[in-house]
């Protein structure tokens, strides 16, 4: 038995009958159950119980064991003050706090049929894709299923996206800036992308943004790269990086990206020069993407962007290639772009001051192609096929926050086959 299980049964009422008695051999009728809080605080709100010939109205809260009451130390915290009644599988200890308040423990071990634990216990132990892979079928999948994983997706994104316009001081083009270095690093140079777009102040971008050479000093000089210049480009580089340098009185740090398991296309020189020819070339960026009424508006922002010249034969410094043409960013490459950092920035950006702006993202993400990897590839197995962003955003989406962390007693498609087995 465990935790999630047990608020599991106690929601969904599933007890083999209801004539509960306390721990002294009090009857307690549940006239309603509460509410299911999955945030901080008890687990279940706006419950009534009657016992004692009294009626009262407060919260529940759920431990495997009475003693988790303690070992929790919910004693001192005051989301916990109107606890009506404690309910637990097994009541290992009393409670001084509870005895003194008058208030009831409910022991459910008696009340719960073993084979509702065995049955989720085996659901949830499997190493499949997903554990209910032997029981799973397409017609499981509820309704909006899709539309529900992707608001949800985006709710928590926006408040990682409130979170940095907190510390940027609400100035939505510097955190498009860092979300935009952030998806430009990709999964192995995002994080280093970001903390470089973050170590320097946005007002410096926006005061060299015409000048291609030096954003790309500015990115190419904190990467630490000009150190040592092989080549008169090079040179030209770190000459602007000393001046910008100076006149900014720029931090002395510097955050190395990495090229280990990179395809050439991905190198970091690569993506950082093209992120300095979308800041050179689109002067009034935020406002584009803010006002794009459609992917095709999007995908015009971003289909002349390219490395510089000097890449055109190179994807490091100073070494030549045969691949000897410009490098554009690819029209996948845009897309997760688009997916990533552009959608979630307008939803966070309208949510408080467009009430449609959840349709309006739900169509932009139904006009984009669905995503291929190994994800998508195993809810293809499952006969589950993507055919939009939207389907293939939903079912990575479903899978990292459920699958993945077996949280099987919280998924709509978990809740249907534990009722059918």
């Amino acid at each position: 038995m465990n935790e999630k299980l047990l608020q599991y049964l106690w929601n969904f009422k599933i007890f083999n009958n209801f004539d509960f008695k306390d721990t002294d051999g009090n009857s307690i009728e549940i006239l309603n159950f509460g509410k299911w809080n999955t945030d901080s605080g008890p687990d279940f709100l706006m419950a009534t119980i009657k016992t004692k010939n009294l009626i009262l109205v407060g919260n529940i809260e759920l431990h495997v064991k009475s003693s988790d009451w303690i070992f929790h130390q919910h004693s001192a915290d005051p989301n916990y003050k109107n606890i009506i009644l404690h309910v637990v599988y097994l009541h290992d200890m009393e409670i001084d706090e509870f005895n003194a308040q008058d208030i009831p423990t409910l022991e459910l071990r008696n009340y719960i049929d073993e084979n509702s634990s065995n049955k989720y216990e085996k659901f949830a132990s499997g190493n499949q894709f997903i554990s209910c892979e032997s029981l799973f079928t397409p017609d499981k999948i509820p309704v909006f299923f899709h539309e529900e994983n992707v608001l949800k997706k985006l709710q928590e994104k926006s408040v990682s996206i409130e979170e940095d316009l907190q510390k940027s001081k609400n100035n939505f083009e510097a955190v498009l800036f860092h979300h935009l270095a952030y998806s430009f690093g990709l999964k192995v140079n995002a994080f280093i992308f970001k903390q470089i777009a973050e170590s320097v102040d946005f007002s410096i971008i926006n005061k060299i943004r015409q000048n291609r050479t030096q954003l790309e000093a500015l990115f190419f000089g904190i990467s630490g790269w000009l150190e040592k210049p092989t080549d008169n480009q090079m040179r030209v580089w770190k000459r602007e990086f000393d001046f910008l340098t100076t006149k900014f009185q720029l931090p002395a740090i510097k955050i190395h990206p990495k090229f280990l398991r990179l395809r050439p296309p991905n190198f970091p020189t690569i993506r950082l020069s093209q992120l300095a020819d979308l800041y050179f070339q689109h002067q009034n960026l935020f406002s584009k993407m803010i006002s794009a009424k459609s992917v095709d508006g999007l995908y015009e922002v971003f289909k002349d962007i390219k490395a510089s010249e000097y890449w055109d034969n190179k994807f490091n410094f100073g070494k030549e290639s045969n691949n000897n043409q410009p490098k554009m960013l690819s029209k996948d490459f845009i897309s997760l772009i688009i997916l990533n950092t552009i959608l979630p920035i307008k939803y966070a950006y309208h949510k408080y001051h467009n009430e449609e702006i959840s349709d309006e993202i739900i169509h932009f993400y139904k006009s984009l192609p669905p995503e291929k990897n190994t994800v998508i590839s195993n809810w293809e197995k499952l006969k589950i096929k993507a055919s939009t962003a939207l389907e293939s955003q939903s079912l990575i989406y479903h899978f990292k926050s459920n699958c993945e962390a077996k949280n099987c007693l919280n998924c709509g498609i978990g809740f249907k086959i534990l009722k059918e087995i």
